[in-house]
């Protein structure tokens, strides 16, 4: 069985790192330079880099700051923020990222995703798919930045996301984001029934709350605040993991 992995999550604003509660009261958390570099010696198996201002600027991620990040890391990274066209993945491929991950663009026109997948290969293509519990649609579909909703039943775009070539999901729970509640437990037992790797977005608290999340089917747990605050090292979490028998990767150097 692959090795489960742990994803910490850049979301930057104006070339800061930023973090709130369910995508709004931003803090200021640091340098995505700074964390690049901390997250690689720390033994992250990834590092996911938003550009969440990009969306609703109607412009693509600024390269520099990918290429700034790129230079720091041994391990894959994944950039999103603004991706509208094949041009567009090419110049963050070129930057640097080993995959681009599509939200608003794709939603709005999902055609982009079997492009990009044809262009570079599925495994270079992330959907990251933002949602809210709704009465009617079970999870709703959000985009811009979570400013948004859609009339998009979130579990009916994960299944036309995997039909139209996507690599893999990357879901948040707006409802969960930044509340260290835990994540959406209930979302993630129907997603994971996909043949499509998930990362799992949104509410982690706790290290019992990642154990939750990979038992329910997520390949993979994203979190910001834990790590970035450094409430939550990595290779505790990663110890915790492989003493409750989940399949990490440890580096013998930590």
């Amino acid at each position: 069985m692959p090795a489960k992995r742990i994803i910490p999550c850049l979301d930057v604003k104006q070339g800061r790192v930023v973090k709130g509660v369910q995508f709004k009261d931003l803090r200021d958390l640091g340098h995505p330079v700074d964390l690049a570099r901390r997250y690689d010696a720390e033994g992250a198996d990834e590092l996911v880099f938003l550009d969440i201002a990009a969306s609703l600027e109607q412009r693509s991620t600024r390269q520099a700051w990918v290429r700034a990040v790129a230079h720091e890391l041994s391990i894959p990274f994944t950039v999103g923020g603004g991706v509208s066209s094949v041009d567009d993945a090419r110049g963050l491929l070129r930057a640097g990222a080993d995959k681009v991950a599509v939200n608003t663009a794709a939603a709005l026109r999902p055609a982009l995703v079997s492009e990009l997948a044809d262009a570079f290969g599925r495994q270079c293509v992330v959907a990251a798919v933002d949602v809210k519990r709704d009465a009617d649609l079970g999870w709703r579909v959000v985009l811009k930045g979570g400013t948004e909703p859609t009339d998009r039943s979130a579990l009916e775009w994960l299944q036309e996301l995997n039909e139209l070539g996507a690599g893999e999901i990357l879901l948040t729970s707006m409802d969960r984001d930044g509340t260290g509640d835990g994540f959406d437990l209930p979302l993630l037992e129907q997603a994971t029934e996909l043949p499509i790797p998930l990362i799992a977005s949104g509410g982690a608290g706790l290290e019992i709350h990642f154990l939750e999340a990979l038992e329910h089917g997520a390949d993979a747990v994203l979190a910001a605040t834990l790590f970035h605050e450094g409430i939550l090292p990595i290779a505790r979490l990663k110890a915790y993991l492989a003493q409750n028998d989940i399949s990490v990767r440890i580096s013998h150097d930590l």
